[in-house]
């Protein structure tokens, strides 16, 4: 032990010397040194990233977790299915007890036709895909294990799109899309995921449901296009997405006294933004794209952490989670917004849910829209967006 630790110990007094060798010659040559300046600062927030996620697996290890393994069961299998893609996702094996309690306790949800879902629930699509992603989460790190929970998931939520099936064909404002069954009509968040879990289960941008999504998808959004013929898209043309084109069209902001929707369309908003980004993405569109170019400009004006644009705190954790996967699916380190300001948005979000954790580990939203007064989904979306919180490369300039 004495020996090898010693070895280490000249091999790390070694490297250091000849890196400072190196820097010398650096400094004479070109009058600065070669190691960037933010070396400590990334390690600091490296550091404040790791204790914060594992202070929130904490909490959910102590207080969150019931010991049959479900989150807040309740409210059916989606806030477990969510909160251990989070947990999973911030590199918990899939063995270790806090984990395989709840895929124990999601897998008494599958149902014959492949779903997997509370009875009775209203929620398929919903429960399905969040359950359905987990189960691949898991199976990443071992293989096969799951191949066939994950199958015929993935065929249960294809059944649950609207087409022609169910009597939609491609004019229909409902085509592509998917909902909570509760309202019998598709809405992009529902859309949205359902598109994570088919990229979950191996689907391309060329398979056949996320095609049809697109179509769905672009529907939703406050641009007029060859690929949406809605009323709403001229009214509005900011580039934004709302919730949903169908059943005469619906947006959860709301416009101030001085408007209404008729004369000033469809507000766009922040969650729903980065979802029909995120989605865009997802299906193969680059930035070349009309749709994407247009999204991200809206992003561009609207870029901010205090608040969910368009909605206040309703639903504020949704929208930190969104933002997070969208900005990664852009592929950006840095953002620059539409003042010129560049964001360095993984330190930034890394920071303000630093800020906002409660002192038992946990995050809950003042605003109990949604759901965000549970303390376990809410911890599940901000662990979830800080997953996505480490650092790569790249920079979107106008």
């Amino acid at each position: 032990m004495n020996i090898f630790f010693h070895a280490t110990a000249c091999c790390i007094h070694t490297s250091w010397v000849l890196r400072l060798a190196m820097g010398a010659l650096l400094v004479a040559a070109f009058g600065h040194l070669a190691f960037p300046e933010s070396a400590g600062a990334e390690n600091q927030i490296g550091r404040l990233h790791q204790k914060i996620v594992e202070q929130g697996i904490d909490y959910l290890r102590s207080q969150g977790q019931s010991p049959n393994g479900a989150y807040s069961a309740g409210s059916g299998p989606g806030v477990t299915a969510l909160v251990t893609t989070a947990v999973l996702r911030n590199n918990v094996n899939p063995k270790e007890p806090l984990v395989q309690r709840s895929l124990d306790y999601l897998k008494t949800f599958i149902r014959k036709d492949g779903g997997i879902y509370a009875k009775e629930s209203k929620y398929r699509n919903y429960e399905t895909s969040m359950a359905l992603m987990c189960f691949a989460e898991a199976n990443r790190r071992y293989p096969g294990t799951y191949d066939t929970i994950i199958k015929n998931a993935d065929q249960f939520i294809k059944g649950l799109q609207y087409d022609d099936a169910e009597g939609h064909d491609r004019t229909s404002k409902f085509y592509g899309g998917a909902g909570y069954g509760k309202h019998k009509r598709p809405d992009l968040s529902n859309t949205g995921i359902m598109i994570d879990a088919l990229i979950a289960a191996g689907a391309s941008p060329d398979d056949e449901a996320i095609r049809k999504a697109m179509i769905f998808v672009s529907r939703c959004q406050n641009l007029e296009t060859e690929h949406n013929d809605t009323k709403w898209s001229v009214k509005n043309p900011d580039g934004g997405f709302y919730y949903t084109g169908a059943a005469g069209g619906s947006s959860q902001a709301k416009w101030g006294p001085d408007e209404n929707e008729e004369s000033s369309g469809l507000r766009s908003y922040g969650s729903m933004t980065y979802m029909g980004l995120k989605s865009l993405i997802y299906a193969g569109l680059t930035e070349d794209d009309p749709r994407v170019r247009a999204a991200t400009e809206w992003i561009r004006k609207n870029y901010r952490l205090d608040v969910n644009p368009g909605l206040g705190k309703q639903g504020l954790y949704y929208y930190y989670h969104t933002f997070a996967k969208a900005l990664d699916a852009l592929n950006v380190d840095t953002f620059l917004d539409a003042s010129g300001s560049k964001h360095d948005w993984r330190r930034e979000l890394t920071e303000k849910l630093a800020s906002e954790q409660q002192a038992n580990g946990s995050w809950i939203n003042s605003h109990s829209r949604w759901m965000e007064a549970d303390p376990n989904l809410v911890t599940g979306y901000a662990l979830l967006a800080l997953s996505y919180c480490k650092p790569k490369t790249g920079i979107v300039e106008p």
